[in-house]
């Protein structure tokens, strides 16, 4: 099976869909910075883009496996307040043994989901894929062009204000 046919399965499964439709409602009113499958799919390319540029051996499927459930469970964060990484790895859990995807790869795209975030909190680096994972969610954000920048709470130093590689 090639690698589309992969991630397809992870768009496409109910659990997926489900989660996307939940995120939706809760971020109706966000202005800013939302996740929808347009910030998985930028965030897909470019950990792939940094991983070619980087040497690092991780095959497409995994890459994009990772990208597409790295925020999923943020609906779980807004519903439960339980942190949005974990959510993530457990509908990753649900998930991925559904979509053919080897018990070695589940285990590469949990570590990758889990650590996504580790950079930006101080905490302990975690996989290659993980850390090139948080690379690309943070450069995914286009804070230079956002209309509702000065409402945004992250703080100026973290903004993308350019084009960044």
């Amino acid at each position: 099976m090639n690698w589309v046919d992969r991630a397809d399965q992870i768009l496409f499964h109910p659990k997926y869909q489900y989660a996307l439709e939940q995120i939706k409602k809760w971020e109706k009113e966000r202005q800013f910075c939302r996740h929808g499958i347009g910030h998985f799919l930028d965030v897909a390319r470019l950990t792939y883009i940094h991983c070619l540029e980087a040497g690092v051996d991780v095959g497409k499927d995994v890459v994009y496996a990772a990208a597409l459930l790295h925020d999923i469970g943020r609906y779980r964060q807004y519903e439960a307040g339980i942190p949005h990484e974990e959510a993530s790895a457990s509908l990753a859990d649900e998930i991925l043994p559904e979509c053919s995807f080897s018990e070695e790869e589940q285990a590469q795209i949990r570590d990758a989901i889990l650590g996504h975030r580790r950079k930006e909190a101080g905490a302990a680096k975690g996989s290659a894929l993980a850390e090139l994972l948080c690379r690309a969610d943070k450069l995914s954000r286009n804070c230079f062009a956002c209309a509702v920048r000065e409402a945004c709470n992250w703080p100026e130093d973290k903004m993308n204000m350019g084009i960044r590689d």
